[in-house]
């Protein structure tokens, strides 16, 4: 339970942090259609990789014996 917690708090921190460099990169480089979605989906690769880092981390934090 603890860790899907830990999990679920790191993961929307990170959305967040992601959300908004995206936002900042799409608006500054004034990105719309195939653009935007272009770099959306370099986003969304690069959420799926530090999202599955996080929970894989936030796990093996809470699992491991020294940390009870």
């Amino acid at each position: 339970m603890r860790a899907a917690s830990a999990a679920s708090f790191l993961s929307v921190q990170a959305l967040i942090c992601i959300g908004t460099v995206y936002w900042a990169i799409a608006e500054t480089l004034y990105l719309s259609g195939a653009g935007a979605l272009v770099l959306g989906v370099l986003f969304a690769l690069l959420s799926a990789y530090v999202l599955l880092t996080v929970v894989r981390m936030a796990f093996d934090a809470e699992t491991d014996p020294a940390n009870q």
